[in-house]
């Protein structure tokens, strides 16, 4: 990937960042286990963004 990006694709890019991440601890205490991850996680190698 290019090292200059234009605006939209960095933020698409944050943003699938951001997005990543399994849910904070008290979310998972809160629920009693029932959320223990998220259905929308996604692993670099298998699926590649549409950035």
């Amino acid at each position: 990937m290019a090292r200059n990006k234009p605006l939209a694709r960095k933020l698409r890019l944050a943003s699938a960042l951001k997005s990543n991440r399994s849910p904070p601890p008290w979310v998972i205490i809160k629920t009693k286990r029932r959320v223990l991850y998220t259905p929308t996680r996604r692993y670099w190698r298998r699926v590649k963004l549409k950035a």
